[in-house]
């Protein structure tokens, strides 16, 4: 009988090892890091991820004419807060959702720069989904690029959190602002 006992104990722990084993979800070993990436600037310069090596970065599709695009704002005042503790933030104008970002280079940047007065990197426009999804979104969203997870950018101001090692860590929703609990413990943790 303790034998018998015994056998069924050592199933039940095998098979408990192979359920928390199927829970781990290891980053897969061609994931890649945002720092592969060069993009065109509104300006036209070349933007190297690369130059970001050991800085947080929250990277934000962007719009113009949406109803959230008072968290410009919020991306503004957490950038003068931050930057010098290692926080960047790179904005991506995008006129996927609703043709909410209608605007030229020079229209994009002057807009921010006299209703917000951004002061950090935004970066020619692009789209975010689609057949024609630019690579760093491309990167963003899925699991076998980014190791994290697969994902789809719901709306505009939606927020990918990339830790020091140029790695994503979190995809926040764009309703959630800039200056939400979860972003600012992610910021400060």
């Amino acid at each position: 009988m303790k034998y018998l006992l015994l056998i069924v104990i050592a199933f039940i722990a095998l098979g408990m090892r192979k359920i928390v084993q199927k829970k781990e979800t290891p980053i897969p070993q061609d994931a890649q890091n945002i720092y592969q990436f060069t993009v065109k600037d509104l300006q036209g310069n070349i933007f190297d991820f690369s130059e970001l090596k050991g800085k947080k970065i929250m990277v934000v599709n962007t719009a113009s004419k949406c109803g959230l695009t008072p968290q410009y704002k919020q991306l503004q005042a957490l950038h003068e807060k931050y930057r010098d503790k290692g926080l960047v933030i790179v904005a991506f104008p995008s006129n996927d959702f609703l043709k909410q970002e209608p605007g030229t280079a020079t229209e994009i940047a002057a807009f921010c720069e006299l209703n917000y007065g951004i002061t950090f990197p935004v970066l020619g426009k692009i789209k975010v989904k689609g057949k024609k999804k630019h690579p760093v979104y491309t990167f963003l969203t899925e699991k076998s690029k980014n190791g994290l997870k697969d994902s789809r950018v719901k709306w505009n101001f939606q927020k990918y959190l990339i830790n020091r090692e140029g790695v994503l860590e979190k995809v926040i929703s764009p309703k959630t602002k800039p200056d939400a609990p979860e972003v600012l413990d992610w910021i400060e943790g």
